[in-house]
């Protein structure tokens, strides 16, 4: 195991974490159109930075910092990573971080259409999930670990922790979709709250039902319920903040601009749904890794492709 390649891993998983925060808040501001060019702004790689300019910027030059830590971070992997899948995987955070960094550059050159604004959104999502799961697969956890548990009902775990995360991932897309059908002086479309209001239900049934086997089956498989514990907390939270968010977002448009309240609670809400997609991710990757159809028999850990 290299520690330092999982350590600089974590750091850049965390920085995109930080990286949706900062895109929440130009969305939150609606400071994306705060300079017409890009990449640079009014012209200036360090402009003065007053009003929207800060958000936009600000964004602009994490973003820049993201994609700077995803090069050096696929370079540590081909050059310390024995597996070829990981380093595939971190080939192809690259390549995204990429695509990302042009997708943001067309939402400010169209001026901002929904399709290429919830494409951005989505793909920083998927991003997200790939700096996770190279945190993951980077950890001493997940090469000490190794298939010991066999599935104790019909219904495989892993079956369930994936359809879980693939409805999470549909949620986040409808909700970014939704925070950027209407500016903050503008009611939000009915048709797409419906929409959220049910992707949230599907949302709770779904993890709800995963971590409640996870609790039946494996009860003190730290490994397990340890995630799974952390994305039912968060998401109770996420629902308060959710239905925060909404109450605060129906005032809005009366307001004379985007207000603290508002944008506090709208991005809070968008962080800590990309918290949950994270910690199922977890979930879902340690199932894969520790519980099989089979007796569980050699550990594979010491492997070079595990």
């Amino acid at each position: 195991m290299n520690t330092g390649l999982n350590r600089f891993a974590l750091i850049v998983a965390c920085a995109t974490f930080f990286l949706i925060i900062a895109g929440a808040l130009v969305t939150s501001h609606d400071a994306g159109l705060a300079t017409p060019d890009w990449p640079l702004s009014n012209g200036q790689v360090f402009p003065k930075m007053v009003g929207n300019l800060f958000w936009e910027h600000g964004h602009r030059l994490v973003a820049t910092s993201v994609g700077l830590l995803t090069i050096v971070l696929t370079i540590y992997l081909f050059r310390k990573e024995r597996r070829s899948w990981v380093r595939r995987l971190g080939l192809f955070g690259l390549i995204a971080v990429i695509a990302q960094g042009l997708l943001g550059g067309l939402t400010v050159k169209l001026m901002l259409p929904l399709a290429v604004s919830s494409a951005h959104a989505t793909l920083a999502q998927l991003f997200f999930c790939t700096t996770v799961g190279l945190a993951v697969f980077t950890s001493r956890s997940w090469l000490e670990a190794g298939p010991r548990l066999v599935e104790k009902g019909s219904l495989p775990l892993r079956y369930l922790c994936t359809a879980a995360l693939v409805t999470i991932f549909l949620q986040l897309i409808l909700g970014a979709t939704l925070r950027h059908s209407a500016t903050w002086d503008r009611p939000l479309p009915t048709d797409l709250v419906l929409a959220h209001v049910g992707g949230a239900l599907a949302v709770v049934i779904m993890l709800g039902s995963t971590t409640f086997i996870v609790f039946r089956r494996y009860q003190g498989e730290k490994f397990l319920t340890r995630p799974a514990t952390i994305a039912l907390s968060l998401l109770v939270l996420q629902l308060f903040l959710g239905l925060a968010a909404y109450v605060t977002r129906l005032a809005s448009p009366n307001d004379p601009q985007p207000l603290n309240p508002m944008v506090g609670i709208t991005v809070a809400h968008v962080a800590c749904g990309a918290l949950v997609f994270a910690t199922t991710i977890v979930l879902t990757l340690r199932t894969f890794r520790v519980v099989s159809s089979r007796q569980p028999g050699m550990n594979w850990a010491t492997s070079p492709e595990s």
